[in-house]
């Protein structure tokens, strides 16, 4: 989600292939061994496997809004948030959402584990609008589809939990039409099927 948001943004064009990760292309595993998505495969064949790269690279062609800060300024401060994002709390989001597989534990102690990270970010949108100041940067679109996961696991606790300033700062990405129109749905993609573009004409 993250990758399709900068890529979308950025105006890039792509071809999307929607994959079932239980039935893996052979031409996805050609270009990324580890069989994990997303996997960006760029015009002169070099390959970007991994979310966050993706999102720099593609920014980093045309960065309409600012993302990525002045000299990267954002995305050397996002790192530190990333890192913790990407490692610990996905770890505790993953035993959260999927607890029947982890049973040496009941759900809400993922939850309250994964709850140290929503604190930092909560703090952070209390003395801010956005995690590195009062405009959407790298870190806010890197992290917030994550948070969008884990406030779906139990909407309503989600919804009274203390933490107003995240449910607020949640509700800015999921009413925006930039999201809207990065989760259209792509029929999943076998060989010889028509291409799905995305393209942000707008900002090219």
């Amino acid at each position: 989600m993250r990758a399709r948001l900068a890529l979308y943004t950025s105006g890039v064009t792509v071809e999307l292939r929607e994959v079932a990760l239980r039935d893996k292309p052979a031409s996805m595993l050609a270009a990324s061994p580890k069989g994990s998505v997303p996997v960006l495969v760029l015009p002169d064949g070099c390959v970007i496997d991994e979310s966050w790269e993706i999102m720099q690279w593609a920014l980093r062609q045309h960065d309409p809004d600012g993302w990525l800060g002045k000299n990267d300024g954002y995305v050397d401060a996002a790192i530190p948030l990333i890192i913790e994002n990407d490692t610990a709390f996905k770890n505790h989001l993953d035993r959260y959402k999927y607890a029947d597989r982890y049973p040496e534990h009941p759900q809400i102690y993922y939850r309250s584990a994964a709850e140290i990270f929503l604190q930092q970010l909560e703090n952070r949108l209390r003395a801010t609008h956005f995690l590195l100041g009062d405009a959407m940067s790298i870190a806010d679109v890197a992290i917030f589809a994550f948070i969008r996961q884990f406030a779906e696991v139990d909407k309503d606790w989600f919804a009274q939990a203390p933490y107003s300033s995240l449910q607020r700062w949640l509700e800015i990405f999921l009413g925006s039409e930039r999201f809207a129109a990065v989760m259209k749905k792509c029929p999943v993609w076998h060989p010889g099927d028509p291409p799905v573009i995305m393209t942000n004409k707008g900002n090219l």
